[in-house]
């Protein structure tokens, strides 16, 4: 929360030639993609285009994604991965082109994303999470300077509110040339991957499939988001818009590597969250291998369902020699991700899973 998400998905329907801006709370199944209604003068039944419809060739961004229903996320698989929506209701039977981009934004389960938690903050089926390009996660991570420029920026809002301002409508381009230059990649240029790019896209996506088997088998847990053809897809897109916006006719191996970069930083990395990387005062890579060593030996001391003395363990940790904050820091994240509980007055700990 209080991150702008909203804002910048206000942004990216002002500047696209086709843009809806929706909200997940007041956002139906037919409101997103189609109803059938009866015309009340004619009485006969007329078909209405919901958001994915009229924004077709363009972007559709929906607000509070995790606050919408179950049933009302699932209407939209078939648009996101087909560009079309069927409709067969009142003896009416099409199919409608919804070729659009969809730009959601949603908040953690737990209000703030918790690096302890992994895939636990994500309320989210694999269904639908399959169907993104890439998954960002933004977090409100304390950076002085950015405070203080975000500050400065607020208040000039709220001192020269109701004034004219040139400064306003001032940016590194204006809205109006981004607007032309986005129409003009779209109308001038298609391009599609060279040879030797999709030959490097190919065996990347080969190792990208087992490196997430190898973490998958590590953990013991499956991926929240998994790694599909349908994320080979995702990164061809990528790399052949970074090719766009240069107006080359293909994408190359340059592209590509920039397109594998962005997937690594937004999917892949949203996927294999859940370790006790990033944990609280825990910042190098030294602290980050015994955190991991101190668990994966917990893990191995006592099956799921037993129960041991918490001292007990403490005291074994510190026989060898790890950080006593090191080992409470694992138990207690532990606990937090439902692996461990505390029993009989907190002097045991008993293994759940």
């Amino acid at each position: 929360p209080g991150t702008a998400k909203s804002q910048l998905l206000k942004f990216v329907e002002k500047v696209s030639p086709v843009g809806v801006y929706t909200s997940g709370k007041g956002s139906s199944a037919a409101g997103l993609t189609a109803s059938v209604t009866r015309d009340p003068s004619t009485r006969n039944f007329v078909m209405e285009g919901g958001a994915m419809v009229l924004a077709d060739g363009g972007v559709v961004c929906i607000d509070e994604f995790d606050k919408m229903r179950e049933d009302d996320r699932v209407a939209i698989h078939e648009a996101m991965e087909q560009q079309t929506i069927s409709i067969a209701k009142a003896g009416i039977t099409t199919t409608l082109n919804s070729r659009c981009s969809v730009l959601a934004a949603a908040n953690s389960v737990f209000g703030r994303w918790d690096d302890t938690k992994g895939e636990e903050n994500i309320d989210f089926m694999p269904t639908i999470l399959s169907r993104f390009d890439m998954i960002f996660i933004v977090k409100d991570e304390h950076d002085e300077k950015r405070d203080i420029t975000l500050a400065k920026h607020i208040m000039n809002v709220h001192l020269t509110a109701g004034q004219t301002s040139e400064a306003a409508d001032t940016g590194e381009l204006s809205l109006n040339l981004i607007k032309k230059y986005i129409n003009y990649c779209r109308r001038r240029c298609g391009p599609r991957l060279s040879e030797a790019a999709g030959e490097k896209l190919k065996n990347r996506y080969v190792l990208m499939r087992s490196g997430t088997h190898a973490h998958e088998m590590e953990s013991e847990k499956r991926l929240s988001i998994p790694i599909t053809v349908r994320q080979l897809e995702a990164v061809i897109r990528i790399a052949e818009s970074l090719a766009k916006m240069q107006l080359q006719t293909f994408a190359t191996e340059t592209h590509v590597d920039e397109a594998l970069r962005l997937f690594q930083v937004s999917t892949l990395d949203a996927a294999m969250s859940g370790s006790l990387a990033g944990a609280e005062g825990f910042t190098t890579e030294e602290d980050q291998e015994a955190l991991n060593r101190i668990e994966k030996q917990l893990k191995r001391r006592f099956a799921i369902g037993s129960q041991v003395s918490e001292h007990n363990i403490v005291q074994d940790f510190l026989k060898q020699k790890y950080p006593e904050r090191a080992i409470y820091k694992v138990i207690h994240t532990m606990i937090r991700r439902g692996e461990l509980q505390h029993r009989m007055q907190r002097k045991m700990l008993y293994r759940l899973q």
